[in-house]
């Protein structure tokens, strides 16, 4: 998934946007909500991780601006402010979700995790398709029973594509789907994930390239 991580605690958030990169997310960070807002308009994110006190920009306003653009990205917004009161009027401002600091990371990263989902109508935690099974919650992936050491990335490129049930995703969108904004347009980054993919996953081959992207 991709995620943009906006807290203007740039210690915190660093090592927030590091911990979600070793769960296989693409993690795009900003300071403030200036910039925050830029980044909403350029690009397409599946969940917002929002301190709701940030400079430049208040958070409150950020998630009204998402709200009324229609963006089907999901909100999860992060507050010092622990009172019930505080947390109904996140929400009332069309927040999906609402975590109070100090947190654990392990909830974070499930909360986040949740509101991916809920992106796309049953969309499983747990995927399987051609003897593939992959446990998204776990970052674990098997083939007929054989365990799959896939890095980050090739976890995050296999589970886009399983996702997408059958449907050519082309290399454009895998690049915007599990890499971030700091990726080259014109890398070969995705092409080479796909061949260590296909050698890992064996035979018989299950990754077909059709219509300039890739489906299962």
């Amino acid at each position: 998934m991709r995620v943009l991580l906006v807290e203007d605690e740039r210690l915190m958030a660093d090592l927030l946007a590091d911990g979600l990169r070793g769960d296989a997310m693409a993690v795009d960070v900003v300071y403030d909500g200036a910039a925050a807002l830029e980044r909403l308009a350029v690009n397409a994110y599946d969940v917002v991780v929002l301190d709701r006190d940030l400079p430049e920009v208040h958070g409150d306003e950020v998630c009204r601006e998402v709200v009324r653009s229609g963006a089907r990205v999901r909100i999860l917004m992060l507050t010092a402010a622990d009172a019930v009161s505080d947390r109904v009027a996140g929400l009332g401002l069309g927040a999906d979700d609402y975590l109070v600091k100090p947190f654990a990371y392990a909830e974070l990263v499930a909360r986040v995790q949740a509101l991916s989902r809920r992106q796309s109508p049953a969309s499983a935690p747990v995927l399987e398709h051609a003897g593939i099974t992959l446990d998204g919650p776990r970052r674990e992936a098997f083939r007929n029973g054989r365990y799959l050491a896939l890095s980050r990335k090739e976890f995050a490129l296999l589970e886009v594509l399983m996702r997408a049930r059958g449907a050519v995703v082309t290399a454009e969108e895998l690049l915007e789907r599990v890499w971030d904004e700091n990726a080259d347009p014109f890398t070969t980054v995705v092409k080479v994930t796909v061949r260590r993919l296909r050698g890992k996953l064996g035979e018989p081959p299950v990754i077909v390239t059709a219509h300039g992207g890739y489906r299962l």
